[in-house]
Parts: structure tokens; C-alpha cells; sequence
């Protein structure tokens, strides 16, 4: 136990540059608090106080505003950024040193006893407001983009984007990351590029009927930049 609150604290040094001394980190992280509470409160839930781990659970709630059922399974190192508003089910599976942002939630879809929250698998990043909905399994080294709406398995080293969200495999291995892969200014953008795809096509058939149709002119460093007042297709 000794070793991962000690893994705990240190996610909090290797994910958030704004940590500046262990007495800040102990002290101003309700995310820590959360999971040293879920990690009490999963101690009594699995030596059948189960009650007593509700209630406990319920207290470190109202104290962070995140809310973790104590019959989860969570592995070291997790680190919940900002917290506020992030809800793990009771059947849902954390493997190591995964990292959430606020607002986001591992929800059931299935009103069955038995397994119906998400799996994630280790160094799996999920991005502010994302839900991952359902008994459905994130492999090693995903990524989720900031408020996608997760129904699906994917596969590891993947990213997933949008509502619902659609997966992409990255071409990177995850072995050549050697720091946390928190950028999540890198993202697909499956439906602009496959909107660009449609508006050169377009453009190309108007173009033969001696008709005009604008596309996309240039792209920023990040995503795709639309130019022109109308479009006509």
C-alpha cells in the first residue's frame, strides 16, 4: 500500500508541471485526495464493509467533487487533473498510470448485475469532458480526445475522437513515447478530413459540369482551416 500512495504522489510530479513541492501536492490535489480515498473506502468494500465503503466514499465526494465507487479496481499512478465532475463506476477497470481530466465519466449502459463500466489499460490519457459509455475496453497507450462520447472497444496505441467517437491508430508505437503523452493539441480531425475529401470531389464534378464549389484553401498547424462566405455544392 506504501508504494502506491508513494506511485500516487509521484504521477502527480510527472503529469502536472505546476507541481512544485510535495507539501503543495499533498495538500492541493483533490484529485490525490480522491484516490487515497477510493483506495480506503475499496479496502472496506472488499473485506465485505461494504456499507462502510459507500458511505466513506460519499464523504471524499462531497470533500472533492469526484465521485469513485469503491468496488472500481484501479492500479497505481493514477492521476485525475483538476477533478470536479469525473464519476468511475463501480465495474470499471484502471490499469497504470492513467490520466483523466475533469468531466470526465467511466458510466454503465446496462441496468444487469456484472461487468458494464469500461476497462482502460495502462497509460491511457482521456481528455476533459470525454464519456466512455458502456463494458467496452481502451487498450494500452489510447488517448481520448476532450469530450468524445466513447461506445466502442479500441485497440492499443489508438485515439479516439468525436460523438461517437472514432477511432484511429496512431503509427507511433507506444515504446518510442518516453514522456507522458499529454498533448492534446495533436488530434485527428476524422470528419474535417473526410469533409475535405467530399468538397474536392465535389469540386472536381462541378468542375466538369463548368460549375464552382469552394474547398479548404490552407490548414493550420493543428486542424484544417475553412476559407470563402459560401459554398456552393
Amino acid at each position: 500500500m506504501l508504494k502506491t500512495i508513494q506511485r500516487d504522489v509521484q504521477a502527480v510530479f510527472n503529469r502536472d508541471p505546476a507541481a512544485r513541492s510535495l507539501l503543495e501536492v499533498l495538500t492541493c490535489y483533490p484529485g490525490l485526495h480522491a484516490v487515497w480515498g477510493y483506495r480506503v473506502a475499496h479496502w472496506f468494500w472488499t473485506h465485505n464493509f461494504k456499507l462502510i465503503g459507500r458511505i466513506f466514499s460519499q464523504v471524499v465526494r462531497g470533500f472533492t467533487g469526484i465521485e469513485i465507487h469503491p468496488g472500481a479496481k484501479i492500479g497505481p499512478g493514477l492521476f485525475i487533473d483538476h477533478g470536479m465532475e469525473v464519476v468511475i463506476g463501480e465495474t470499471s477497470e484502471i490499469g497504470q498510470d492513467v490520466t483523466l481530466y475533469h468531466g470526465v465519466t467511466l458510466g454503465g449502459t446496462s441496468m444487469a448485475k456484472g461487468k458494464r463500466h469500461p476497462t482502460l489499460g495502462d497509460d491511457v490519457v482521456v481528455g476533459a469532458g470525454a464519456k466512455i459509455l458502456g463494458a467496452i475496453t481502451l487498450g494500452d497507450g489510447c488517448r481520448v480526445g476532450a469530450n468524445a462520447v466513447v461506445v466502442r472497444s479500441a485497440p492499443p496505441d489508438s485515439v479516439v475522437v468525436g460523438v461517437p467517437g472514432e477511432i484511429v491508430v496512431r503509427s507511433r508505437p507506444r515504446a518510442e513515447v518516453r514522456t507522458p503523452d499529454l498533448e492534446h493539441s495533436q488530434m485527428p480531425d476524422v470528419l474535417g478530413e473526410a469533409l475535405e475529401s467530399l468538397m474536392k470531389r465535389v469540386d472536381e464534378l462541378e468542375g466538369r459540369m463548368n460549375g464552382h464549389a469552394h474547398q479548404p484553401q490552407g490548414r493550420t498547424l493543428n486542424h484544417g482551416v475553412w476559407y470563402g462566405e459560401d459554398f456552393e455544392i
